[in-house]
């Protein structure tokens, strides 16, 4: 067995099992590996400040529009089993360094689009090349970091990442709009991008399954069909109610998600082998995932529109507000790891995760109208719960995986975090609406009793005192529906944090 510390070939080598302290030359390979992570993740939120300067520019329809927004996200969930099961085959560094080529490119052609449909297209792409790098980046942190406290260092260091870069996504956007044409919150994705293909063939060591079997072409589709109307139906849930086209939607990615579960258990060579759902370690962690990221992302559409449309915050100014919790996630991560290599049981870690995120939560209730620092502290305390959680799982189900197994091991964790979500959203949002429609007063016109941004609209158009109450109706019914969902997304992780006792307790990182 080779070690990868030593060789720079291209040769397929498995992880070793026996601990080896990483050098240098690994932790120099991380943080070459956290810029494009970082970029993946700002993606996701990049063009939340440029859309007017696009509208404007490529005068796109509402659909087109919708489209610019949510091919990227359905593209990258979509395809993320394919590309975890496709770099177990190919090798993680392969995949990893083809994925940051079209996603360079695909970065160029979005910042020079001419039209609408191109920009479309080039999102798709760049959903294609975020689905290749997200997983073979984790793959890699378990080949480079053998050594369980050294590989618990590092994925706290991803987590954290990850977390940072959707609302740094954001403020990117804004500052670069404001200084720039729209295309440059394209353009920065080169740098880090080139940096990598560049380093990446001498710092990366390469590995994958050297007995992988025939590549299972008919599970592509059906992941697909499994993913993505679930994703859309949840995503679209939250704001336009469960009409009946959303519903049926996750209905037949339900449908669709059985008939993958049946492929898996009876092809040859399944995309997603069932041995490694049935390891005591990583089920669990997969499962504790989604209910994490559900908590987190659930918060996520009260917070942004507290601060918009309760405290009157300019878009710009709250993504600015936005980071100041950020400061609490940098340093969860690493404190966690630290933690688990002193002896703490990774259970208790977990378990207290849960309940400091639902502890952030109970903050949430707590805050009124005006309330702008206790809301920024009730999201840190749940951010930083959610880091705990995350870095410590993503640990567990990483170590736990057999090492040629390890791009799909981090697939699904992925696929768990964006079904995790999108679900958060969907059922969190429906909880503060079906309040906030409760609390409205009767007389109200149609469109307030909807969602907090008609009554906004809505009050501009009356006269004086008259739009003023009917905003601050609007403003305190919409506090009440986010009180409500944070009690009850602070249930869902009391009752996670008493499943992660039980389920984790005395659970390591180590195959069975």
């Amino acid at each position: 067995m080779v070690n990868p510390k030593s060789t720079t070939s291209t040769t397929p080598t498995p992880v070793q099992d026996s601990p080896v302290r990483a050098g240098r030359r690994e932790w120099t390979a991380l943080g070459v590996l956290m810029l494009p992570l970082l970029l993946v993740s700002m993606d996701v939120s990049v063009l939340y400040f440029a859309t007017p300067a696009i509208s404007a520019d490529l005068r796109p329809t509402g659909t087109q529009q919708l489209w610019i927004f949510d091919i990227y996200g359905f593209v990258l969930a979509g395809l993320l089993m394919t590309m975890g099961s496709l770099g177990d085959r190919v090798g993680s560094r392969r995949l990893l360094l083809a994925g940051a080529a079209a996603f360079g490119a695909a970065s160029v052609l979005a910042a020079y689009a001419d039209s609408a449909t191109t920009l479309i297209a080039a999102r798709a792409v760049l959903g294609v090349g975020g689905a290749t790098l997200m997983p073979s980046t984790m793959a890699l942190l378990r080949t480079m970091f053998t050594d369980p406290a050294e590989r618990a260092k590092a994925i706290g260091l991803w987590s954290g990442v990850m977390t940072s870069g959707i609302a740094l996504g954001s403020v990117m956007s804004g500052v670069l709009v404001e200084h720039f044409w729209w295309g440059s919150v394209f353009l920065v994705n080169l740098p880090a991008m080139l940096l990598l293909l560049v380093l990446g063939p001498f710092l990366l060591p390469e590995s994958r399954n050297p007995s992988p079997g025939r590549f299972d072409w008919i599970s592509v589709p059906l992941s697909l069909a499994a993913v993505l109307p679930v994703i859309y139906g949840l995503k679209e849930i939250p704001s336009e109610g469960w009409h009946v086209r959303y519903v049926m939607s996750v209905t037949v990615g339900l449908l669709f998600a059985a008939l993958f579960v049946h492929r898996q258990r009876t092809a040859a060579s399944p995309l997603v082998p069932p041995a490694l759902l049935r390891n005591r370690g990583f089920t669990p962690a997969v499962v504790l995932t989604l209910v994490s990221a559900f908590g987190m992302l659930g918060s996520a559409i009260f917070t942004t529109q507290y601060l918009q449309s309760v405290l009157g915050k300019s878009p710009l100014s709250a993504a600015l507000w936005s980071l100041v919790p950020s400061v609490l996630i940098g340093v969860a991560g690493p404190v966690t790891a630290a933690l688990v290599a002193r002896g703490v049981d990774r259970g208790r870690v977990v378990a207290a995760g849960f309940a400091v995120s639902a502890a952030g939560y109970g903050l949430l209730a707590l805050t009124g109208t005006g309330s702008l620092w206790l809301l920024l502290a009730a999201a840190g305390v749940l951010a930083c719960g959610a880091v705990m959680v995350l870095s410590q799982l993503t640990d567990l189900a990483m170590g736990s995986a057999p090492a040629e197994r390890a791009g799909t091991a981090s697939s699904l964790l992925e696929t768990a975090t964006e079904f995790g979500g999108a679900l958060g959203m969907a059922v969190l949002g429906s909880v503060g609406a079906a309040v906030y429609r409760h609390r409205m007063p009767s007389g109200a016109p149609a469109e307030a009793r909807e969602t907090l941004g008609g009554a906004l609209v809505t009050a501009a158009r009356l006269p004086g005192r008259s739009g003023e109450a009917l905003l601050a109706s609007a403003r305190e019914a919409f506090t009440s529906g986010m009180h409500a969902a944070a009690l009850f997304g602070a249930g869902v992780l009391a009752l996670a944090a008493i499943g992660a006792a039980l389920t984790l307790r005395g659970r390591d990182a180590k195959q069975p």
